[in-house]
């Protein structure tokens, strides 16, 4: 970690000061809502937690956070599994210098498992991320879930009304695939899962994969790119 701590701060004294960064507001707020479900196991967690830490240690992160018209962002992790099962493992954290970041990215290498095993509810976790908005520390210009997931919906409420109602109040629902047990995932999000402006679904070929992906989710969402995902299913392996 202390490479990486050194990079950022060289990268803080190189970035310009910005200009709006007073201005009270944040340019994203993001929950990241891990899935802890049953088809989690203890090493696929640990593979997403360290993923999670490592993209908010990388410099190329906080580099795209410090562009931003206001230079901050609000985080908050949510682990969730079942319908009545969704824990806040980091609270909300303003994330603008290098020092912010290499510390929630500290906390997110260290931050324990917090739910019971159960299914999988998207939508349990959807519902409660919303509400979760009410207690961000700033108002933002984005406001985006973060949906990591292994599984399809199979427990609480149809995940396609969630996502409606939360879309009507202009939030954005993207979607991480980690392709486990269920190979046409990345569709499945696709179509029932992400809405909302520039949704889109990140594809991880495996646990193994999720650094990588997360990653570049992540700086796709720090940049606010607006390129909407069609909900198609070329194969046609799920409604």
């Amino acid at each position: 970690m202390m490479p990486r701590l050194l990079g950022l701060l060289m990268l803080f004294w190189l970035l310009p000061v910005q200009s709006h960064a007073q201005s009270g507001r944040a340019d994203l707020n993001l929950v990241i809502a891990m899935d802890c479900s049953w088809s989690v196991n203890a090493s696929e967690y640990a593979l997403q937690a360290g993923g999670v830490a490592a993209a908010f240690s990388d410099p190329e992160i906080v580099k795209a956070i410090a562009e931003g018209y206001h230079g901050r962002i609000s985080v908050m992790v949510l682990h969730w599994s079942t319908s009545g099962t969704q824990k806040v493992a980091l609270p909300w954290t303003i994330v603008a210098t290098p020092g912010d970041a290499i510390r929630f990215a500290n906390k997110a290498a260290r931050m324990s498992r917090k739910t019971v095993n159960g299914g999988t509810s998207i939508s349990g976790a959807l519902r409660f991320a919303q509400n979760a908005f009410k207690n961000a520390p700033l108002r933002a210009d984005r406001v985006v879930i973060d949906v990591i997931a292994d599984g399809e919906n199979n427990d609480g409420n149809r995940v396609e009304d969630v996502r409606d109602q939360l879309i009507r109040r202009g939030t954005t629902i993207n979607a991480l695939a980690v392709i486990n047990e269920v190979s046409y995932l990345h569709y499945y999000l696709r179509n029932r899962v992400i809405g909302g402006p520039g949704a889109f679904v990140e594809r991880a070929n495996d646990y193994m994969d999720f650094k990588r992906a997360f990653k570049k989710k992540l700086l796709r969402e720090i940049k606010g790119e607006l390129v909407t995902e069609r909900r198609v299913d070329p194969d046609n392996r799920e409604g």
